[in-house]
């Protein structure tokens, strides 16, 4: 049964609506720790390692981040794999390209795919980045993570990924919210829910790039 479910199209867009919203939720989460950050450093290094001991005593030290981390890239697979797939069905179902584009469709919907692919390689970049310290420019500290962000967004190139990464997530939620309700049937309330999506966008996107912007002007050091 589950298998004929993912084979049809209404299965995968279900997946990737639910996906879609787990990931929503833990941006949501994500981007009200980053925000501590402005509250100096002994909040935000306090926050990071509390992430770590959440649970405790009946979870060990990291199980519940690691679960969570789980959770996450089952969503990711989930989503990109289902994405994957149907725009290939989507491509055999119509080998040709229209001749006329359609008109509404908004710049957000046009973008979804090369936006998922910019999504996809940030957060391999991020994790290199902020979580192992593989790729991290002025010397990655363990258990200093206000440090190791202030050291992120002191090069140009840092910013740069980190805010077109933001800006494309913006456009994939306020696309990607809308998508999701249509696909679980909650799409009757089209006004009210469009205004959450670009609400929703809106606020996670200025709230992740306040992170970047504040250490360049200095509030953040």
């Amino acid at each position: 049964m589950a298998r004929t479910v993912w084979d049809s199209t209404v299965g995968k867009k279900t997946v990737m609506a639910v996906s879609g919203l787990i990931m929503l939720l833990y941006l949501v989460a994500h981007v009200i720790g980053n925000l501590k950050i402005f509250f100096g450093a002994g909040e935000f290094n306090h926050y990071a390692h509390w992430l770590r001991t959440v649970g405790e005593p009946f979870m060990h030290y990291e199980w519940t981040l690691w679960l969570v981390r789980v959770v996450l890239v089952v969503a990711v697979v989930a989503h990109a794999v289902s994405a994957y797939q149907l725009s290939r069905r989507d491509l055999k179902a119509r080998p040709t390209k229209y001749v006329h584009k359609k008109p509404t469709a908004s710049y957000a919907t046009r973008t979804m795919r090369w936006g998922g692919i910019i999504l996809g390689l940030f957060i391999v970049w991020h994790i290199l980045d902020l979580t192992t310290g593989t790729v991290h420019s002025g010397g990655f500290q363990e258990g200093h993570p206000y440090q190791n962000v202030v050291d992120t967004f002191s090069t140009w190139y840092g910013d740069v990924i980190y805010i077109v990464a933001m800006l494309a997530l913006g456009l994939h939620i306020r696309h990607g919210f809308w998508s999701a309700a249509q696909t679980l049937g909650v799409g009757s309330r089209a006004r009210a829910l469009k205004t959450i999506a670009n609400v929703l966008a809106l606020l996670l996107t200025a709230g992740f790039i306040a992170v970047p912007v504040g250490v360049m002007t200095g509030v953040v050091s």
